[in-house]
């Protein structure tokens, strides 16, 4: 009997903690995002790539000045990159 309810308890542990591991917290589902230009690598875009190129994921080379992605508001001027840091708005590069 005490090997079933120590099982059963285990059970209910490991439940409980991947619960917990796979939740995301609402706050966290909903931080504040900011396009940010040239921090992109090729084809890992949210969307505009300039001229000849759909939407998202189309961009053609690394950190391409006209091509943004969604960062955590406030840090995308911060972002370094091998050719500068992000923009909030489109650079030529």
């Amino acid at each position: 009997m005490n090997t079933k309810i120590a099982h059963m308890a285990g059970l209910a542990l490991a439940a409980g903690i991947t619960a917990g591991l796979t939740a995301t917290p609402a706050a966290a589902q909903k931080a504040p995002m900011e396009k940010c230009y040239g921090v992109a690598k090729a084809g890992e875009n949210d969307c505009a790539a300039g001229p000849g190129t759909s939407c998202a994921g189309t961009s053609t080379r690394d950190y391409q000045g006209d091509a943004w992605k969604l960062v955590k508001k406030g840090s995308c001027e911060t972002t370094k990159t091998p050719k500068g840091n992000g923009s909030l708005k489109p650079i030529k590069r």
